[in-house]
């Protein structure tokens, strides 16, 4: 399913602008990967992404440049792959951990 039927850009208590689920979605599903071109500098909207190969970044395109972080997220990264790390709510707000560098099992 693609993340546009999954995802809706709105206002956030958290932070400015966030991403809510538009229905209930089951752990492990893929919400989205985070596009964008290739950043060269950290700076707003900027994801980082440590592999076997190196470091790469990109400047984030909506929807997910608009996540904002949670100590206890609802969703990881694997590389630039956003999934569902437990069941999310329908109008949940989907989080992720700036910090850390989980991947999903």
């Amino acid at each position: 399913m693609r993340s546009q039927n999954l995802l809706r850009v709105a206002a956030s208590a958290i932070h400015g602008r966030g991403v809510f689920a538009r229905r209930a979605i089951p752990r492990g599903t893929h919400l989205g990967t985070y596009d964008g071109k290739k950043a060269r500098r950290d700076g707003k909207y900027v994801l980082w992404v440590e592999s076997d190969e190196g470091t790469t970044a990109r400047h984030g395109l909506p929807p997910l440049k608009f996540l904002n972080h949670c100590a206890d997220p609802n969703s990881l990264f694997e590389g630039f792959e956003l999934y569902a790390s437990r069941d999310i709510e329908a109008g949940e707000e989907i989080t992720f951990d700036y910090g850390d560098e989980a991947s999903f099992d």
